[in-house]
């Protein structure tokens, strides 16, 4: 791809992200979508993201202090509401203050416990010495993983406070239904148009034209939307 079909692709990417992390449902109680085409008069639905569907029903706790009986009364809210006490797979989806606050936490863990001691160092080839661990992405504890993705929309969203949701991953072992899942139309979940203009995309081309501005026009267009089947089972952990 050249850099401005890049560039839109990243922005349709970022957006779509953005749309199913926040956006809230404008459907009212009779079925009918809120806002409309100001030209055409067609209905613009749009459903509810995965925080609005997760704040629901979510249980939440607020901290001054992330701490690691912080991340435990977490999985163990969590564990209540699963089948199962063990096996469970949750994700953390949170912000970079939220992540840098966790390397804190896990660092003087696993130092105070001694719980691997080639974490805290390691001799290299050459005799030098590194120190440290490259990050955190997975955390195991009585039985259940624990896993952390870091996504900057919650970092623009929430700033310097630290913002976590955790939900439960485990799939469902009756029918195979995924804890989320994104719906979209049948081949229109990313779609390209263009509007050449005189000298096509690359400003150099030869051939029928659609405007005569020595210009082209991209546009990236699709539908999507989330489901999170059981938002009961999820947990919202925020700075206050």
């Amino acid at each position: 791809m050249d850099t401005v079909q890049k560039t839109l692709l990243n922005t349709f990417l970022e957006g779509r992200n953005n749309a199913l992390l926040f956006s809230k449902g404008n459907v009212d109680e009779n079925g009918k979508a809120t806002i409309v085409d100001p030209q055409t008069n067609r209905p613009i639905y749009i459903s509810d993201g995965l925080i609005p569907q997760a704040e629901a029903f979510a249980s939440k706790y607020a901290y001054n202090k992330l701490t690691i009986n912080v991340l435990r009364t977490a999985i163990q809210t969590l564990n209540e509401k699963a089948r199962e006490s063990t096996g469970n797979s949750y994700l953390f989806v949170c912000n970079e203050a939220f992540y840098y606050q966790l390397g804190d936490v896990l660092d003087t863990y696993l130092a105070q416990y001694h719980t691997d001691g080639s974490y805290l160092w390691s001799m290299k080839a050459n005799g030098y010495v590194e120190v440290g661990a490259k990050g955190f992405d997975t955390y195991r504890w009585m039985g259940n993983s624990i896993s952390f993705k870091v996504d900057r929309a919650l970092t623009r969203e929430f700033g310097d406070k630290g913002y976590a949701i955790a939900i439960d991953m485990t799939g469902d072992k009756t029918n195979g239904q995924p804890p989320i899942a994104l719906f979209t139309l049948k081949g229109g979940d990313m779609m390209q148009s263009y509007i050449k203009g005189v000298g096509g995309l690359t400003g150099l081309e030869s051939g029928e034209v659609s405007t005569p501005v020595a210009g082209a026009k991209r546009i990236m267009w699709g539908y999507s939307s989330l489901a999170l089947f059981n938002p009961y089972k999820s947990y919202i952990i925020r700075e206050v």
